[in-house]
Order: structure tokens, then sequence, then C-alpha cells
């Protein structure tokens, strides 16, 4: 008999994790590679932010809070929720967690039981499938093509959805392809989910403040009032205000659902880190100028990168509308032989020719359910995004 509990069978380890990982692993043994799987920001923290932190260690506040956040953080996320979304929450339809991640996860083992199908559009963030698996539903995968704009349509949601569907996970901006979900392409959807009074709403928001071009983020709780007690939007402070270490995620919701994800909490984490709090806390009521400012500053990387990977032969890339990465097609390259004979025959082997001959690591297509793809994060300075791409339009032309 295994000492390992059986649920270990149902997920595999994150693959982002794992070749950001490798990256870092390889340039400590003295290889030259570049990373480009990092899921985080590579500005750092506002001081303001910093500050709040450090303040609040001086201050002695470093006790326990109230099991999903303290009052005066719910009070701030209430009134982001308000002023930048429209939507009207009281502090106990409020969550906060270890990340966004961490709420997430809280809402699946808090609503599904064994054989609820939770809908999933592909390409997914890479934990989505294997949190539904942990609590014991169904991943239901249901494509969104490219030439949809890697959106899910009204068509492929409806004949998605059966008597066993308990949620819908979408991520808008989308982690991996960057596509965002306009307030028309919102109110479609939500038309069909009307329909289906058993299914719930997962809107993972957290590339909110990510997005180019003059594109309106919208938020489809508030797109669609109808939807709103059957939506968990979900959010946080990691990629906005650069703290992914800072782990702070938040939600709101139906205060019946909040309180079950408490419950959750309670015997897992129990309260996310006070310091981090109080630093959120200054995050969300403090100056906002350096969200515009990044924004800018990821728009011209976007656009850098789409046009050098359009250049490379084989790739085409789409120009996403928000989050900082980039899904490029290498549909372009199946079949063609490396130098050393080997045949690309999926984003797998294109993305480990990558690493082994020029020393850039990208993610697979495989990982987020879509192929022939693969991820690229611009996440880093325009210099170490430039000698990437330059590398990745050796490797593609050298392929024969």
């Amino acid at each position: 008999m295994s000492f390992l509990a059986n649920r270990l069978d149902r997920i595999k380890p994150s693959p982002t994790m794992a070749i950001t990982a490798k990256a870092a692993q390889l340039r400590a043994e003295g290889h030259d590679v570049i990373g480009l799987g990092a899921g985080e920001p590579d500005f750092d923290t506002p001081d303001n932010v910093k500050d709040a932190g450090i303040q609040a260690i001086r201050d002695g506040k470093t006790k326990y809070t109230k099991v999903d956040g303290m009052p005066e953080l719910h009070q701030a996320i209430a009134d982001k929720f308000r002023r930048e979304n429209g939507l009207d929450y009281g502090l106990d339809q409020i969550n906060v967690g270890v990340g966004a991640k961490h709420v997430l996860f809280n809402a699946l083992m808090a609503t599904v039981n064994p054989g609820d199908e939770v809908i999933i559009p592909a390409p997914y963030w890479v934990s989505y499938p294997d949190m539904t698996r942990l609590a014991e539903g169904v991943p239901v995968i249901v494509e969104a093509r490219e030439e949809d704009g890697f959106r899910l349509t009204p068509e492929a949601l409806e004949a998605a959805i059966t008597p066993k569907t308990k949620w819908l996970i979408f991520n808008s901006p989308s982690n991996p392809t960057g596509a965002a979900y306009s307030r028309d392409a919102l109110e479609g959807l939500a038309k069909v989910l009307i329909a289906h009074p058993q299914v719930h709403v997962l809107a993972d928001d957290i590339y909110e403040h990510l997005v180019y071009d003059g594109f309106k983020f919208e938020t489809i709780a508030a797109v669609a009032p109808e939807l709103k007690d059957r939506t968990l939007t979900v959010n946080g402070v990691s990629k906005g205000y650069a703290m992914t270490g800072w782990r702070i995620g938040f939600a709101g919701g139906d205060a019946k659902l909040i309180k079950a994800m408490a419950k959750i909490q309670s015997q897992s984490t129990s309260n996310p880190s006070t310091i981090s709090q109080i630093a959120a806390i200054e995050a969300l009521n403090g100056p906002q100028d350096s969200i515009a400012e990044r924004q800018k500053v990821f728009q011209e990387r976007r656009n850098l990168v789409v046009g050098l990977l359009n250049d490379a032969p084989g790739l085409t890339c789409r120009t996403p509308e928000g989050a900082f990465y980039v899904y490029p097609s290498c549909a372009g390259l199946i079949g063609k032989k490396t130098p050393a004979g080997d045949v690309i025959s999926s984003s797998e082997d294109f993305a480990a020719y990558l690493l082994s001959s020029v020393g850039v690591a990208v993610v697979h297509g495989t990982a987020f359910g879509l192929d022939p793809y693969f991820r690229v994060s611009y996440a880093t300075s325009t210099d170490v995004l430039e000698d990437a791409c330059a590398r990745i339009q050796r490797a593609a032309g050298e392929l024969s």
C-alpha cells in the first residue's frame, strides 16, 4: 500500500513553475538561458506599498486576523469593486486568501461534489483543471479557437452545459493568450448562462489592469446583474501592483459561498499574512499612478514581441488585448527537422528545441490545453526580449 494519497494521481505539478525552475537551474549551472516562462511582473512593488508593510512590522501589527482577512481590507476591496467595476458587495461578501489561486481553490473545494462538471475554456491557466480534479470534479475542456480570438463563444458554451455543470471558469484577460472579453462578448455568454440557473461563474480578473490599445475591461457580474449572485469575482494585487510574493488575492460573491470558503480556509491556512494585508490596503487605497505607467511599458513590449515573433519563419502571433503573454502558433514548423535530425511534432518538441539550441525557455501549448502553440511572457526588459526573440528567429530558421 502506498503511503501517498491516491488524489495525487489526479494532478501534475504546475508546468509553468517547472519551466521557470528549469531555466533558473540551468543559469545556476552556468548556461546562457533566457526564461520567458515567468507569470509575474518584473517591476518592483510600489514604494508606498512597501513602506506600509514595513510600518506594519514596526507598529507590531504581526498578530492573527480574521480568517479571511481583516475588516479594513474587506472595506478597501469593497470600495475597489464599487469604484472600478460598478459592483456592490457587503463586507460579508468579501473573501481574502493567500493569493487569487488560493481563493479559486477554496471556492472549488467548498462547492464541487464528486462528478460535478466545471467548464474550462482552452487555452486555460494550467491550474484550473487540476484544482477541479482535486475537488473531485470533472473538467470539461472547451476549445476557444484562435479564429475566435481565443475566446469562448456562446455556441460552444451552450454545447458544453449539462445538468451536471456547476461552474464556468474563465479568465479575462487570459493567461496564456492575453485575450480579453469585451462587453458584447460577455453579454453573449451571459445570455446562455442566464438560461441555465445551475451554472455558476468563476470570473478570474487578475489581469484586469493590464489591457492595451484603449480596451475597456468589463467583468461579467457588472455586465449581467442577473448573474451577480451566481458569480464569484476573483482578483488580487499580484499582477497590477507587482505584489506576487506578498500573496494576497480576494473575491466578491454570495455571502453563503464566502462563508463556506472561509470555513475551508479556517482549517487550512487561516488568515493571510497580516503585513501583506496592510500593504494590500495601501495598494488599493493609495496612489494608482504606477498602473498606467507600467501598462504603457507592457504595451510597448507586447508590440515588440508580436512583431519579432511574426518575423520568425513558421511562426504566427496574434496581438492580444491584455495580460503580459503572447501565444504564438508554431503550426508552420510541425514536421520540420532540427539540425540534429530530430522531428518537431508538437509545441513540446519545439519548446525543448528552443531550450537546448538557443537557451530560450518557453512553456509549450500542451500545458494549456491547445496545441501547436507556446506561451511567451514579456514581463522582462526590452533588451532581454529582443535577444530572446532573435534567438527564436534563429532557431526557427535553422529547421528544415
